[in-house]
């Protein structure tokens, strides 16, 4: 009962888990991998928008997988990420967006020009 409520609180208790295991998993990349998967996700706090937690967390777990194969693979960094480090890591961020916090005031937005244009129709 009592985690139940501070999941409320905090959020999920497993997603908080998993990410700590996935960012020491991070962590113990070789370099360069460790440093182009902590700026991806770096990059990923600011860009992404993510509301669903699952979500994020999937997309880290990922994000940590990505790297530790290359790194396995020896596949060179610039092999994955191309010519372009930003195009690349909102392209991998895309892939896992659903709802985004905007979507909430895109819609408030959209509901106050329908009743504007509405209200204008009637006058």
């Amino acid at each position: 009962m009592a985690a139940k409520w501070i999941e409320t609180i905090t959020g999920s208790l497993e997603q908080k888990k998993q990410y700590k295991q996935d960012r020491a998993r991070m962590e113990a990349l070789p370099e360069p991998y460790r440093t182009a998967a902590a700026a991806m996700n770096r990059y990923f706090m600011y860009y992404g928008g993510f509301t669903d937690g699952d979500t994020l967390a999937q997309m880290f777990t990922d994000l940590v997988d990505l790297w530790e194969r290359a790194s396995v693979d020896g596949t060179p960094v610039q092999d994955i990420v191309g010519d372009d480090p930003v195009e690349f890591t909102e392209t991998f961020a895309r892939a896992y967006q659903g709802r985004e916090w905007i979507d909430k005031e895109r819609a408030r937005l959209n509901k106050a020009f329908d009743e504007a244009i509405g209200k204008d129709k009637r006058s």
